[in-house]
This record gives structure tokens, C-alpha cells and sequence, in this order.
């Protein structure tokens, strides 16, 4: 008889809310953003120092965690699945998706012309935190919220041997059974929200820069069937990826996607400003570790100037909204490897991948701007960001073919995000699936497609910029889902610790035999041997 693999119950709530989300939006796309707006307002001014303690919180955690005795124990008895190459490109094309494409390259800008701290705007104070400002919003404390989930879904399934990768399942050290009923629901459907919301913001930032590049190119008049061409285009890609699974679909498009980063990245820094590269990212090292505390707690209560609720706050809360996506999607390709190997390499890797276009994209920007080879405040200010991007990128050498190039990778990384995303709330909205099997291929596509289907009608309606202030408040109740996860951990981990590396060291001893071992049980068949047939001789 075939399994029922299908979660109706948790599905029907999902679309639910998606329903009730998007159909007054499209009905309506002035009073909803203003909706929206009011209860992000509400949310930044009552709990927006939460979002930044809560951060600062989890950054220390997994830097204690890493390093203590438990970071020793290994998430399943096997080897790691994928290369680590492999992995770590699986989980950082998964996690930034085309926003790294995009801020990457221009977010300097902003904080150069509206700095923090009261900075003069475009003056040497500000120039020298503009670059640095990037790379504290996509660093060491992104990656520790999108790294913090994946440890007690890892442990859960591998360790535990709980069958499901779910929120829920994650926090059965604290709920207990009720993870079965109406509470774990509850969670789980809190993730799938913020989900919608995080792959909201992608594709708001991701689709009106592959539109301006294809107008730039080929001289394709912006309009929304551009834009609803683009989100279709890139919904039939990611649907063959998803039909193919993960292992051939996902992990071969992340692997060319992060060559493809890797090379632009490599050409620019050899054909552009390269002093110009090292020195301002040295300095902004420099910056960001001088000023780590006070950019994670900045929140200008006198002064009052925004910065940290439309910068910050915003990231905190895009990043909180993605987190448990990233984590479940982390969690299920890191069978086999230890705490502490996962813990650092989301922390190091991702902050170095990320890094990587800050230093590279962003500072070749803005050396065109200070040089005056292109006005790059100019063209954003009376253009727009995606026009102020290809700007930069059409002044370097051979810059029609890195232009293309960017674009590729950008749309790349955007479909490799929805495409993860769309495996993982599959494999949340599923049930009874076995250790190691995937999620239905026509659900993974139904979900991918239902996905996209959302930003076209939000498109269509003119609301992805009330999805874009969606991330922030859905992941409110991330935060405290998270913490539960942390608390279900450690009471998991303290507890089992002792037997949990025994039971690892037997295991390692087991499948790993040394020469020594073998040469013991050949001498002891040897000894066996004679005695075995003497007291056959004597039974006869």
C-alpha cells in the first residue's frame, strides 16, 4: 500500500494564510501596505532592541557551543554526504540568493550619503563606514542566525532519530508531545510564514535588477510583463532543478553558480582598482572589529534618524524570516559532520563568501565614484539602485561581458533560493517520509510554482513592497521559536553527552579497523582453529 506523504493539515493552514495575505493586498495595494506598515512600525518601536540582543544572544551561543566539549559530537554515524565544497555552495547560494548581487555593489552608497552617528554625509568618516556597514549586515551575525536552527533540527534527526526536519520536531526537548498536536502545527506554519516573506524580499530586490539588465542589453522596455516574464522564466528553470532532487538538480547549480561568483570576483579584482580593493577592505576589518558591539546595539533612541529600523532591524528581520528554512536545509545535507564543523563553516565560509562581494563589487563602485568615472550617487539617486549597479559594472574592462556574466549569477542565486526553499517547505508540509527520502517531485514543483505564483499576484498588485515589510514582522515569533530550539538543545545534549561520544567511539573503532586489529584476529583464528577441530574429534 503507498504511503500518504502529504501533510493536508498543515498544507491547508499554509495556503490559508497565504490567501489571507495576498488577496486584500491585490484587492487593495495602498490600504494593505499602509496596514503593513503600521504593524511594522508597531513592531521596530516595541521590539526592535529584541531583534538586536537576540542576535548579539545567538552569535555568543554558537561561538560557545563550537568550542566546548560539545562541539566534538558528530551529527550521524557516516561519512558527510557532499564535498565540502559542495556543501558549503549549497548553503550559501541557498541562504543569499541575487541579494548579495545586489547589495552587495551598491549598499556603500546609502551609508556614505546618510551615514550613522550623526556622520557629516559624504565625508571621510562616513567613507570610511559605508563599506563597512555591508559587511556587518551580511557577516558573523547573519550567519550566526541563519546557523543557529540547523544544529537542534541536526541533532533531532541524526542524533535523536526523530524522522521529520521540522521546527516542531526540533523543539520536542522543551514541548514534549505536544510537537505532535495543535502547538507544533502552530510552529511549523509560523516558519512557512516567514518563509513567504523572506523569498518575498528576494524576488523584490532579485527581479527589478534582471529587469534593468535585460532592458540595458537588449533595449526591452521596463514594464510589469518584463518583470512577470522574468518570474516565470526563472519558476520553469527552478522547477526542472526541483523534479531532478537534490543531489542532481540543486547541487550541481549551486556548484556552477558559486564558480561563476568566484571568477567575476577573481577578474574584477585583477582588472579593477586592486590597490584600491585591499586597502579599503583592510580598513573596514579594522572598522567593523573596533565597532562590532556598537553596530550590533545601535538603535539612536535621541537622536531618532531611522538608521538602525530601516537598516539593521530590516536585516535582522530578513534574516530571522529565512533562518529556519536555511537551517532545515543545512541540517539535511550535513549527515556526518561534527557541531563544531558546522557551526564554523556557516560562520566562516558564509562570511567570507559574502564578503567576498563587498570588498570586490562594492569597493570597485565606489572607487569609480570618488575617481569620478562614474557618478554613481547621481544615477541612484534619479535612477534607481539596479541602474547605479550596471553603471559600475559597464565601466570595467570587457564590462558588456561581466555585465552578463553578474546578471547570470544573479538570477542563478535567485532561482537556487526559491529552489531550496520550495524543497524545504515540501519537506515540512510532508509526513511519514523515511530517513533520507525526498519530498514527491510533483510537490516540490507544486510548492516552487505556488512560491512564484505569490510575487506575480503581489507584482501584479503593486504589493511586493508590502511582502518586503512582511520579512520583518513574521519573523517576530521566529525569534522566540528559536530560542525554544536552543533550550530544546541543550537540555538534549547535557543530558546525552557521555553516551553520545561512547557510542561514537565505539562506532569509529567498529568501522575503522586498524593493522594492529586485523593481525589480533588472524593470530586468534590461528589459535581457534585447532582447538575448534579437537573438540569436533571428540564429539565424533
Amino acid at each position: 500500500m503507498k504511503r500518504n506523504t502529504i501533510d493536508k493539515q498543515i498544507l491547508s493552514i499554509a495556503l490559508t494564510l497565504v490567501a489571507l495575505l495576498t488577496v486584500p493586498i491585490l484587492i487593495n495595494p495602498a490600504k494593505g501596505t499602509a496596514f503593513l506598515n503600521k504593524v511594522l512600525n508597531s513592531i521596530t518601536l516595541n521590539f526592535g532592541p529584541l531583534y538586536l540582543w537576540a542576535c548579539l544572544a545567538i552569535f555568543g551561543f554558537l561561538l560557545w557551543l563550537a568550542f566546548s566539549k560539545y562541539g566534538k559530537v558528530k551529527l550521524g554515524n557516516s561519512k558527510p554526504e557532499f564535498s565540502t565544497f559542495s556543501w558549503l555552495a549549497l548553503i550559501f547560494t541557498a541562504g543569499i540568493g541575487s541579494g548579495i548581487m545586489y547589495w552587495g555593489i551598491i549598499e556603500w552608497a546609502y551609508y556614505y550619503s546618510s551615514p550613522p552617528y550623526g556622520m557629516e554625509p559624504l565625508s571621510v568618516e562616513a567613507a570610511s563606514f559605508a563599506p563597512t556597514y555591508g559587511m556587518f549586515h551580511w557577516g558573523f551575525s547573519a550567519w550566526a542566525i541563519y546557523c543557529v536552527p540547523s544544529i537542534p533540527i541536526a541533532y533531532a534527526v541524526y542524533i535523536k532519530k526523530y524522522p521529520s526536519f521540522r521546527l516542531s520536531t526540533a523543539c520536542r526537548g522543551i514541548i514534549g508531545d505536544r510537537a505532535d498536536g495543535l502547538l507544533g502545527k502552530i510552529i511549523d506554519v509560523c516558519f512557512m510564514f516567514g518563509l513567504i516573506g523572506g523569498i518575498g524580499t528576494s524576488l523584490a530586490l532579485g527581479t527589478p535588477l534582471l529587469a534593468e539588465g535585460i532592458h540595458h542589453t537588449f533595449g526591452v522596455e521596463k514594464t510589469l510583463t518584463l518583470n512577470l516574464g522574468i518570474v516565470v522564466s526563472l519558476m520553469i528553470f527552478f522547477s526542472i532543478c526541483l523534479y531532478f532532487g537534490l543531489k542532481k538538480g540543486l547541487k550541481l547549480l549551486s556548484d556552477w553558480n558559486l564558480y561563476l561568483y568566484v571568477a567575476i570576483a577573481v577578474f574584477i579584482f585583477i582588472f579593477g582598482p586592486t590597490a584600491f580593493i585591499i586597502a579599503s577592505f583592510t580598513d573596514s576589518v579594522g572598522v567593523l572589529f573596533q565597532n562590532f558591539f556598537r553596530m550590533s546595539l545601535y538603535t539612536d533612541p535621541v537622536g531618532k534618524s531611522g538608521f538602525s529600523e530601516a537598516w539593521t532591524l530590516f536585516y535582522w528581520g530578513w534574516w530571522f524570516s529565512y533562518a529556519p528554512f536555511t537551517g532545515m536545509f543545512a541540517a539535511r545535507i550535513s549527515k556526518g559532520r561534527t557541531i563544531k564543523g558546522l557551526i564554523l563553516g556557516q560562520l566562516i565560509g558564509g562570511t567570507l563568501g559574502c564578503w567576498l562581494a563587498f570588498a570586490i563589487f562594492g569597493n570597485t563602485s565606489m572607487f569609480y565614484e570618488m575617481a569620478g568615472i562614474v557618478p554613481v550617487l547621481d544615477i541612484l539617486q534619479n535612477e534607481g539602485a539596479p541602474a547605479a549597479i550596471l553603471a559600475s559594472l559597464q565601466a570595467l574592462p570587457l564590462g558588456g561581458i561581466i555585465l552578463i556574466l553578474y546578471l547570470l549569477v544573479a538570477a542563478i542565486f535567485l532561482a537556487t533560493t526559491v529552489n531550496s526553499a520550495a524543497y524545504t517547505l515540501s519537506d515540512v508540509a510532508s509526513k511519514n517520509l523515511q530517513i533520507g527520502e525526498e519530498p514527491a517531485r510533483w510537490y516540490r514543483v507544486f510548492w516552487g510554482v505556488l512560491l512564484t505564483s505569490i510575487s506575480i499576484v503581489l507584482m501584479y498588485g503593486d504589493g511586493l513592497e508590502a511582502l518586503q515589510t512582511l520579512s520583518i514582522i513574521t519573523a517576530l515569533p521566529l525569534v522566540f521559536i528559536m530560542f525554544l530550539m536552543i533550550a530544546s538543545f541543550v537540555k538534549w545534549i547535557t543530558k546525552e553527552y557521555e553516551s553520545i561520544m561512547v557510542q561514537q567511539e565505539n562506532d569509529a573503532s567498529g568501522d575503522l579497523p586498524t593493522r594492529e586489529t586485523e593481525v589480533v584476529s588472524q593470530k586468534q583464528q590461528k589459535i581457534e582453529a585447532p582447538a575448534i577441530l579437537s573438540k569436533t574429534r571428540l564429539e565424533n
